[in-house]
């Protein structure tokens, strides 16, 4: 298993990918399943996840993802967010059978962290149903926070399937969770803000009501201006730290500094940008959120010659995964959710196709700018920004 580095040089899994787990300002994003419809010996289902600052959060969990963790560098146990793109098998059936797990390997005593779990309308009612049917106990608090679907992001025939989940009554009263219904002014769900990060949804189109994410990282304050700083007279010390911080300081001539006084322009947080299922995107919101992402995870179920099968599908193909990168400016493209059709080139036999053919589709209708096929246990670092 190896996993791939965003200048493209291959790193082994182990010391230097817990180096990247351990360094403070790291974000990296690692494929567990990159394969579409059910798990393969060669790909696992939808499972991707995102490290940033020691945070662990996992996007889709596909059946086989407990058993991925153990095969990757990675640990179940430091999830503590997940998010489903949409209510098909290959991206939820894994995850009762994670939390599970989680739960049988934590320490009761350890204060494990509650998991806040976002996805579709009836995401919740699944879960608290097959726990309670399964007897179930977790050892830490989950709380399931629900996306509410627009009409436009499914057909017709398949709206109507969805029609009650939102008027259950079977589930306790005062069960925990946000309902997120769509906001207007940049047609998003807002998920997370705090200081540090930015998490919002949009709106795809699917079989079923489906959404990408967002992972945006806020602006870091600029760096220390030294020169100017000893030109008013700070040494090296505590005094910097403040300043960095935002901190206003006063020396003890009495002057007063304030943190703009001696701080370059703020550095741009990083961005990165995973979808779900889709034939195309609802309104306006998924390419806004998206301009610029350093990565951009898109699936691409079959190839440009299958087009009219995978819109009939609700599914994309290289090309048209190309043409929304192309058109959001995004800096990489990676490629996921592949037919199991696709081979890789040493497994290629008769009347098999060739899973490179998808990287050079997509390659072609972005003249040539490098695409990233997925791999299960990928790792792909997303360096800080220095400049703006």
């Amino acid at each position: 298993m190896k996993s791939k580095h965003l200048e493209n040089q291959w790193l082994e899994p182990g010391a230097e990918g817990a180096a990247l787990l351990l360094n403070k300002m790291s974000m990296d994003v690692t494929f567990l399943g990159t394969g579409a419809a059910y798990p393969s010996p060669t790909r696992g289902a939808s499972a991707t996840v995102v490290r940033f600052e020691g945070e662990c959060w996992l996007f889709d969990c596909g059946e086989g993802t407990q058993t991925q963790f153990m095969k990757s560098q990675l640990k179940a146990g430091r999830i503590t967010k997940i998010f489903i793109t949409h209510l098909h098998g290959d991206h939820f059936f894994g995850l009762p059978g994670l939390l599970c797990t989680i739960s049988l390997q934590s320490d009761p005593a350890g204060n494990k962290l509650p998991v806040d779990i976002y996805g579709p309308l009836g995401l919740r009612s699944f879960l608290w149903r097959i726990m309670a049917l399964s007897h179930s106990q977790l050892t830490f608090p989950y709380v399931v926070h629900e996306l509410v679907p627009t009409p436009e992001q499914c057909p017709e025939e398949e709206r109507k399937e969805l029609s009650f989940v939102d008027r259950d009554a079977a589930l306790p009263e005062g069960t925990p969770g946000r309902t997120v219904y769509l906001d207007p002014t940049d047609n998003s769900y807002p998920l997370v803000d705090n200081e540090q990060f930015v998490m919002k949804a949009f709106r795809l189109f699917h079989r079923i009501p489906s959404f990408g994410f967002l992972v945006e990282e806020k602006p870091r304050p600029g760096r220390l201006n030294v020169q100017k700083l000893k030109e008013l007279g700070v040494q090296p010390g505590p005094m910097y730290g403040k300043l960095k911080e935002g901190i206003t300081v006063v020396l003890e001539n009495g002057t007063t500094i304030s943190p703009s006084d001696v701080l370059e322009e703020p550095l741009p947080g990083r961005k990165i940008c995973i979808l779900g299922d889709c034939c195309g995107m609802v309104g306006e919101g998924a390419a806004s959120l998206c301009h610029g992402a350093d990565i951009l995870v898109h699936e691409a179920t079959l190839d440009d010659s299958q087009m009219d099968k995978a819109r009939e599908h609700g599914h994309s193909t290289p090309k048209m995964a190309a043409e929304f990168a192309k058109r959001c400016q995004v800096k990489r493209l990676v490629l996921s959710h592949l037919s199991q059709r696709y081979k890789p080139t040493s497994q290629v036999g008769a009347g098999d196709l060739d899973v490179l053919e998808l990287k050079r589709q997509a390659e072609l209708a972005l003249d040539g700018q490098e695409v990233v096929l997925a791999e299960d246990f990928m790792t792909i670092a997303v360096p800080l920004k220095k400049t703006r």
